[in-house]
């Protein structure tokens, strides 16, 4: 059995047809040809836009001459009002000075450190679940909440040293919700050069619940500003970012910068987490074998110790191809700054450089078995069964993911304590539909039976 793939539009459609599709799903809206295609050209009255899945090219635009190939600022303009100038969105010199003072956080040192608090949220994770099937007529319940709030809980520990169920964190984790559920992807401007005078025309609730966000993350930041300068600040990545210096400038990020940092940091680290996580249970739910080797593996290690997270070897593999198969930023866009060759074409300066590892990642040409769910193929490199260059889900280059080291952390640990806790089946009738917003999610949600497990060990939470 296959996991769910979206179905391809026609070859063919009207320019609106196509921006109607394209707005509803990002997946959808796109010609199956582009899993077999090296390249592909897509043109608009307003640009030209070219999907690159030949590795070598995109190790091009990703690795060789990043310069060259910067953020498109049109596909960030229907995330500004909740991202403003953060690391996400910025290009040249700002972003590499912002990625001076982030990046020792994430060092593989800070890792260790932060481990506990996401183990305290896998705990956490695991009660909720066991309360939350207590109460299920049938023990089913739709996961991605569940790992929504789990992960939103790995941010504000590891982050700002508070639990979910703190008041300002509860606060910030539901309006993003609404937010995430109202915020397409793109937006007019992705599609038409507008003036920057020109108004976004960005729908008044996603406004109204992105300053709401920014004003409670405002104020986290301001009172963790206020506890640094007091010595009272707790040694988390927080504190570690905000008191890190440029090592070229000198300068600290003022509580603006950071605010804007702690958005994206809540975004990526939240959204795109969750997104892996409940596909990866969702797959696993379809191969109970698979869940059965997590769960003996887990059983096997002490989870709470920091040591435990490199020896979760098949949870990882799982998790890997959960990323594989769901990558949660399904497409990624470049901006030529100038003219370039392409397999015997020319783009023009400015054209859009669509990078997109939801078809890299299930390319016909690159993968053995590309759709289907095999977790054995990260054990060894065994010719087509493993393609790592034609791999990233969390981009690649030195605009690779900050986080990447924190989510295959966090996503195995999980993923881990949740099994070994419950065995999880898919519910009849209720095949997810994926499709992409902010991140790749399901169109109705992802909807599993969860059932204890009996085992005579005591699960990692009662050691």
């Amino acid at each position: 059995m296959l996991p769910p793939k979206p179905t391809a539009r026609q070859e063919k459609v009207s320019l609106w047809r196509y921006l109607r599709l394209f707005r509803a799903d990002l997946l959808s809206a796109q010609p199956a040809k582009l899993y077999r295609a090296w390249m592909a050209e897509f043109r608009t009255p307003f640009f030209r836009s070219y999907l690159v899945n030949q590795p070598e090219l995109v190790d091009t635009v990703l690795k060789s001459r990043p310069d060259e190939f910067p953020k498109s600022n049109r596909v960030s303009e229907g995330l500004r009002p909740l991202l403003g100038n953060s690391v996400f969105v910025t290009n040249g010199a700002t972003w590499k000075r912002q990625r001076r003072i982030i990046d020792p956080a994430f060092e593989g040192g800070r890792l260790k450190h932060s481990y506990p608090a996401m183990h305290a949220a896998a705990q956490a994770a695991v009660a909720r679940l066991t309360d939350r099937i207590a109460a299920a007529p049938d023990n089913s319940i739709e996961i991605e909440a569940e790992t929504s709030h789990a992960a939103a809980d790995v941010i504000f520990r590891t982050l700002f040293s508070i639990p979910i169920e703190h008041h300002l964190a509860q606060e910030v984790f539901h309006r993003f919700r609404a937010y995430q559920q109202g915020q397409p992807i793109l937006n007019l401007a992705a599609f038409v050069p507008l003036p920057r005078w020109l108004p976004r025309f960005h729908r008044r609730d996603t406004r109204r619940n992105a300053a709401h966000i920014r004003a409670l993350i405002t104020r986290l930041t301001e009172e963790r500003m206020q506890a640094i300068a007091a010595g009272s600040a707790p040694r988390d990545l927080a504190t570690k970012i905000m008191t890190t210096a440029d090592p070229e400038t000198g300068e600290r990020f003022s509580t603006d910068e950071m605010a804007d940092q702690v958005a994206i940091f809540f975004l990526a680290g939240h959204e795109t987490s969750a997104s892996a996580l409940a596909w990866a249970l969702y797959l696993v739910a379809l191969a109970p074998k698979w869940q059965d080797r997590i769960a003996e593996e887990a059983a096997d290690l002490p989870l709470e110790t920091f040591s435990a997270a490199s020896k979760l070897r098949i949870s990882r593999d799982v998790f890997r191809e959960a990323l594989r198969l769901y990558p949660p930023v399904p497409m990624m866009v470049r901006e030529a700054t100038c003219p370039q060759q392409f397999r015997g074409r020319t783009l023009p300066k400015g054209a859009q450089v669509v990078l997109s590892p939801w078809h890299l990642h299930r390319h016909t040409r690159l993968w053995d078995n590309p759709d289907g769910f095999d977790p054995g193929r990260w054990e060894t490199d065994n010719g087509k069964t493993c393609q790592r260059e034609a791999y990233i889900p969390f981009s690649a280059g030195p605009r690779v993911c900050t986080g990447a080291g924190f989510a295959m952390i966090e996503g195995p640990l999980i993923l881990s304590m949740i099994l070994q806790r419950f065995r999880v089946e898919p519910v009849a009738g209720q095949e997810p539909i994926p499709v992409a917003h902010l991140t790749v999610r399901s169109k109705n949600g992802i909807w599993l039976h969860l059932a204890p497990r009996q085992r005579e060990a005591q699960p990692d939470n009662d050691r």
